[in-house]
């Protein structure tokens, strides 16, 4: 499937539309500096499916369409997402994300971070084409969010004595923040009332949430190919998402996570134990539950807005987000 049939088969009304942002994606390409342009072509070369920008323009669909306001907000929320990417990557030591060589890999990490910081602040400026001083204030605020949850994440690496509760709070911060920023802030530049813009920071919140927690399962279910990345590779890194506190919690005598995380020898023997006993326990499925349960939330806050072909595609995307498989 490509890009356009996943936009359009996904994002009803605004499907169309979504080719403005890319050609704002395409435009922040075109820089003078030669070898800065070349970093930018080749980290914004991954096109993914683009939810992001896509629930900024259906939020703002509910309302005043203005798309010389909704794109510009699409496509900073989209290019900071990108540079949260390519600094995780150095972070991480990573050489490639979705079976596509990392940017860092490509070049060195000293220019990389510095790409980072730039993408950074061309997000920034397009936030500000909105004319919107509160959106840009959310927009600010959710950076924040995310850069703590990444902070968290990397201060608790192999540190099994963090709980579900912790998870929750670092995966508010570091994906569903983003979620909720680009649902209501499209809610607020679209003019709408407060009780809907209210009911739309809702949906995108809870819809990250889900949408983290189904990323954290594939982890141990997905397919290597589609995911372009091993099973397991969180806990290899020693970040315990959902399904692993789940099995620290049910199962915390002889846990081959702790095995894992203290064997000094045979620590690939020692992560296949913990992901086959991942695989073998209820813990999965729980985890499905709890993502269920998030989409449930954001499909019961949409009940404040009119039924219509736009509030369809939001509740059909709380259905593919469980459904994903990559």
């Amino acid at each position: 499937m490509t890009q356009l049939q996943t936009a359009t088969s996904l994002y009803g009304p605004v499907s169309e539309d979504m080719v403005l942002v890319e050609d704002l994606l395409e435009s922040a390409k075109q820089v003078d500096l030669a070898p800065l342009r070349r970093m930018l072509d080749h980290a914004l070369a991954a096109r993914g499916k683009r939810m992001r920008p896509a629930l900024v323009l259906l939020a703002g669909h509910f309302g005043d369409y203005n798309l010389n306001k909704l794109v510009p907000l699409g496509t900073a929320i989209e290019l900071l997402h990108t540079a949260s990417l390519v600094h995780d990557d150095v972070v991480d030591g990573a050489d490639s994300r979705r079976g596509r060589a990392t940017t860092n890999n490509v070049f060195d990490n000293a220019l990389t971070v510095l790409l980072g910081d730039y993408m950074f602040a061309n997000a920034a400026e397009m936030v500000t084409r909105t004319g919107s001083l509160h959106v840009t204030r959310l927009f600010a605020l959710a950076l924040m969010k995310m850069t703590s949850g990444e902070l968290d994440q990397d201060a608790a690496a192999f540190d099994v004595g963090k709980d579900i509760q912790n998870y929750l709070w670092r995966i508010g911060g570091k994906t569903a923040a983003l979620f909720a920023v680009a649902t209501e802030g499209g809610a607020n530049l679209g003019g709408l009332p407060t009780n809907q813009v209210e009911a739309l920071r809702t949906y995108g919140w809870s819809l990250g949430m889900a949408f983290q927690m189904v990323d954290d399962i594939l982890d141990f279910t997905g397919d290597e190919a589609l995911m372009g990345k091993p099973v397991g590779s969180d806990l290899r890194e020693g970040t315990i998402t959902l399904p692993g506190l789940l099995l620290l919690e049910r199962y915390p005598q002889d846990n081959p996570i702790k095995k894992f995380f203290t064997a000094k020898r045979g620590r690939e023997e020692r992560l296949q134990e913990a992901i086959a006993m991942i695989r073998s326990t209820e813990v999965l499925d729980v985890s499905m539950d709890m993502a269920r349960d998030y989409v449930r939330r954001g499909d019961e806050a949409l009940q404040t807005l009119p039924d219509s072909e736009t509030r369809r595609t939001l509740l059909e995307l709380g259905e593919y987000v469980l459904t994903r498989k990559s």
